[in-house]
């Protein structure tokens, strides 16, 4: 059954995750994945998600997929307990994925039944497809990227940081393009898309 735990902002509903997972993640091992930062100026929020994931006790394994060898991706994304996607570029999250074939094991294991944990582009990047984000992430950093398609593992479009500084006039432009064209979802930085099995809630 697919367990989801898509955010906006990691740190502001970490505490939420314990009770969503409906078991002791205490001392679980979470492959971390901080790739869509890499092209940002601000690494805040992967600091701030990294000290989250530590004060629910849980364990951090860092996998930056742009860098890791394919021996490694595989291992850490089948081994571990779970995979939290950082905030960042969603178009250069989706090159990186798709170069190093980390978004076909992703996507094998979520299926499988493994939590997966999105903040920001590591929840728009589960959509069907991720153009409708332009207007909050530059396509121009993601220069060898072939296709939009997202892992297609909701058939939702999550659109993060709705109403929440300093994106507001980008969500309100996103929901004008496509409010109409496809099923957004938007959440706050406060608040969770959670998915278990068919079940969808906005929290």
């Amino acid at each position: 059954m697919k367990q989801l735990f898509l955010a906006s902002s990691f740190e502001d509903v970490a505490h939420r995750l314990p009770e969503f997972a409906g078991q002791a993640i205490s001392g679980k091992v979470v492959t971390f994945i901080p790739t869509a930062n890499v092209s940002q100026e601000n690494h805040g929020y992967v600091l701030a998600a990294k000290k989250a994931f530590e004060a629910l006790g849980m364990i951090v394994d860092e996998l930056e997929v742009s860098t890791e060898s394919a021996v490694d991706i595989k291992r850490k994304l089948e081994s571990n307990d779970a995979i939290y996607v950082s905030g960042g570029n969603t178009f250069f999250l989706r090159q990186e994925l798709a170069i190093t074939g980390a978004d076909r094991l992703i996507i094998e294991q979520v299926n499988q039944g493994k939590l997966y944990i999105g903040e920001s582009a590591g929840s728009v990047i589960t959509s069907p497809d991720i153009a409708y984000i332009s207007a909050m992430d530059s396509i121009k950093k993601a220069p060898l990227l072939t296709s939009t398609q997202g892992l297609n593992l909701v058939d939702f479009y999550t659109l993060p940081h709705y109403n929440s500084a300093p994106f507001e006039a980008d969500a309100e432009t996103i929901i004008a393009d496509y409010g109409t064209k496809v099923n957004l979802k938007p959440i706050s930085n406060a608040q969770i898309i959670t998915v278990l099995g068919d079940k969808v809630a906005i929290i």
